[in-house]
């Protein structure tokens, strides 16, 4: 059964969280859980005043990234609520008391996005993530793991008897009896992203080849289910027979985007996990249908959100948003100044939708056109009121489509011809908010011309060559240095770490070799300038360790430099992988941060280190990813950097694992509208590359990476506007 047979209904919609739903859970007769890219877990209680309703809870806040797969605990001694388990892109592990709304256990040990949940009758809970691994965790503690696939792990499902079932990027699935792989499902030709049980039958699975397959677990296909047009991101199966689907071609989801997860309620209700924030329950109760009858301004009064909808801010002034209040509709247009939604009044529309101006989205318009722009395109709505300028009307309409420019002159002889309107004047001052291009001329091309390339030509995608700090302070690193070392004379404990006037004078030495870079191809360091570093570096309190490191982060550019280095790590002598380990552990300094990131990225300039780099890629990111709580702009533009320049390695030596824990990290800040200019535009570069040059296209899909382009397309800054053009034009390529 289909939403488009007829048979289910939009009955309630679950509003509160503020980005993408990406996760379904549900918790016995208690209520539904939910999880977002906003950060937080959320419980729906039933609303005992409506049939299919359901009232906000508790909000659970903990995850400091997105928030994926959920499970369920059912009420015992120790949760007597029961509890909700929850997977983040943080790679934690979290069991929340639905109680107390308090995490219990945060369980720590995965290297990158948990990706799947399940819950053992015995209350073990068994996690799997993109870094390969399962792992069984006990009461809060690791009890065992193992790497379960070579690539990304997707999904894991527990059978009733006990054994797993596992979904990965490799397009396979695993049958596992503890640690012991017991077979093989092979089939799909795509990533295996969601896994279901279906009662007395087998597994479903559904990919990202757009199919849906029930397995048996002799290895045997029993059943292809093919329709959907994009990926497949989830499937469930209901006691009845029934199986649903969710994915990015919007089955199953009458609102815009895709999918991300679907779950039948014992009921036979279904509820969706949308990327528009909002989570949605769908019935087939004659009932329910019957209420849909009335409309307010060409919508079914029952689809149109609460009060509590008022709560989110609008995203461009003058926004317009139409409100359930009661049995009406209400208008409210968003005002950017003041910052709230001012009413504008009541929308009035008869049972039937008579009305003498056409609506579009809950609003009246002169017209609103049916645009067909053939090449197998579908049908767009083009709303128009006969006091609008046509051509800022076509302008704002191709952005928002998404259209080409080159389309302009036409869509306006289409409007004025349409609406009867002559003697507009050509408007030739627009310009394209992400390229910069003027709008289209008239008398010049009119449709869309035939690519001489193959492939689509990127602004910024994919980066070549590695980003360097290579701009040093140095009378102010001296300064600092003198400063520490005449406060450790001064301190009778601590006087015997300080300087001879001879190392000092040294010292001085080496700086100003590093300063004089024209004369770096004759300039040279003995061993004696690197163990005077090191000593400085081991025998010094955290505290006065950066304008040190800061030395070696120039020391490391210098050829000679660069070196005496790489020789001491060869025989043992790791000074780098040393200090990183030393400044990353408690108390973390922002200013040790801040440099060993610096020292660490400028080893890219040099491909004697890259096998170093590659050999603690892993160790590096996933240290700094746990130091975050101590990051500012400058530690985050340098993390960035080292994000970026490890993307171009890690392409360059074709490591999908690596690769894939890159994206990871990257997409973390990427994600954020707040941050940093330049962080932000690394991270989306990194991203855009190792989709572009990479091998883990499919895992950046699956992360949802569509959003983060077209929120990065949104901003107002034009490097991170073009760059998430970029990303999103490599979404829709083959």
């Amino acid at each position: 059964m289909s939403l488009e047979s007829g048979g289910y209904v939009l009955s309630c919609q679950l509003r509160g969280h503020e980005d993408d739903v990406r996760g379904i859970c549900v918790c016995d007769v208690a209520g539904i859980a939910t999880s977002s890219r906003d950060r937080t877990v959320r419980f729906w209680s039933p609303d005992p005043g409506k049939s299919h309703g359901y009232v906000l809870s508790k909000t659970l806040v903990g995850h400091s990234s997105f928030v994926g797969p959920l499970a369920w605990i059912a009420p015992n001694d120790s949760l007597p609520e029961g509890g909700i388990v929850s997977g983040g892109m943080d790679a934690l592990v979290l069991l929340w008391d639905l109680a107390k709304g308090e995490v219990v256990d945060t369980m720590k040990g995965h290297r990158m996005q948990v990706t799947g949940l399940a819950v053992a009758e015995n209350g073990d809970i068994i996690s799997s993530s993109l870094d390969c691994t399962i792992r069984c965790w006990r009461k809060g503690q690791l009890v065992e793991f193992w790497e379960a696939h070579k690539v990304a792990i997707q999904a894991v499902l527990m059978l009733p008897s006990g054994e797993l079932i596992t979904g990965s990027s490799d397009a396979t699935l695993k049958l596992w009896g503890g640690k012991t792989c017991l077979r093989t499902f092979s089939g799909h030709a795509d990533t295996v992203r969601g896994l279901a049980m279906m009662s007395d039958m087998g597994i479903l699975s559904a990919s990202h080849d757009g199919s849906i397959r029930l397995w048996a677990l002799t290895g045997e296909v029993l059943m292809e289910l093919v329709g959907h047009a994009s990926l497949v991101y989830s499937v469930d199966a209901h006691k009845s027979g029934l199986i649903a689907s969710g994915g990015e071609d919007r089955f199953l989801k009458i609102w815009r985007d895709c999918v991300w997860d679907v779950k039948f309620l014992d009921n036979g209700d279904i509820i969706t996990a949308c990327s528009d924030g909002t989570a949605r329950i769908w019935t087939s109760h004659i009932e329910t249908r019957r209420n849909r009858a009335k409309k307010v301004g060409g919508l079914n009064l029952v689809d149109l959100p609460g009060l509590e909808a008022l709560q989110i801010p609008g995203t461009h002034d003058g926004q317009t948003a139409v409100i359930r209040e009661g049995d009406n509709g209400v208008a409210y247009s968003w005002n950017s100044i003041e910052t709230k939604w001012d009413k504008i009044g009541e929308v009035v529309d008869g049972p039937e939708g008579n009305t003498n101006r056409a609506m579009h989205d809950g609003v009246a318009y002169d017209y609103v056109f049916d645009v067909d722009i053939g090449d197998g395109e579908p049908i767009r709505k083009l709303p128009y009121n006969r006091s609008d300028n046509p051509y800022t009307t076509a302008d704002n309409w191709l952005l928002k489509e998404d259209l080409p420019l080159s389309f302009r002159q036409q869509i306006v002889d289409f409007i004025m011809q349409n609406s009867g309107q002559r003697d507009f004047s050509f408007d030739p001052s627009f310009r394209d908010p992400y390229t910069g291009a003027n709008a289209y001329v008239p008398g010049g091309p009119s449709r869309r011309e035939p690519s001489n390339s193959t492939r689509p030509t990127f602004k910024h995608i994919p980066k070549r060559g590695m980003l360097l700090f290579d701009v040093a302070q140095f009378e102010g690193i001296l300064k600092k240095v003198a400063e520490f070392n005449n406060s450790l004379f001064s301190d009778s404990v601590q006087k015997g770490l300080s300087l001879s006037e001879l190392e000092v004078s040294r010292l001085s030495a080496i700086v100003k070799a590093l300063k004089e870079t024209s004369r770096y191809h004759t300039s040279t360091f003995a061993d004696s300038d690197l163990a005077l570093l090191v000593k400085i570096l081991r025998s010094w309190p955290l505290s006065m360790l950066f304008p040190v490191i800061d030395i070696l982060r120039v020391f490391i550019l210098h050829p000679e430099g660069m070196g005496l280095l790489l020789k001491h790590v060869d025989e043992g002598n790791d000074i780098l992988m040393e200090m990183f380990r030393k400044v990353t552990v408690s108390p973390v300094l922002a200013s040790n941060l801040l440099t060993i990131t610096r020292a660490i990225s400028n080893l890219f300039k040099h491909s004697r280190f890259h096998k170093w780099l590659h050999l603690h890629h892993s160790e590096i990111i996933d240290v700094l990813s746990s130091c975050k709580q101590y990051f500012n702009k400058n530690i985050y533009v340098s993390y960035s950097t080292l994000l970026l320049n490890y993307a171009v390695l890690l392409i360059d030596i074709k490591d999908q694992q690596g690769q894939a824990q890159i994206l990871s990290a990257a997409l973390d800040v990427a994600e954020d509208v707040n941050q940093d200019v330049v962080s932000r535009f690394r991270s989306l570069v990194a991203v855009g590359s190792l989709m572009l040059s990479g091998l883990v296209k499919s895992i950046a899909i699956g992360f949802d990476v569509k959003a983060i382009a077209e929120a990065a397309k949104a901003s107002q800054e034009a490097e991170i506007a073009q760059v998430g053009a970029d990303i999103e034009l490599l979404i829709t390529e083959p």
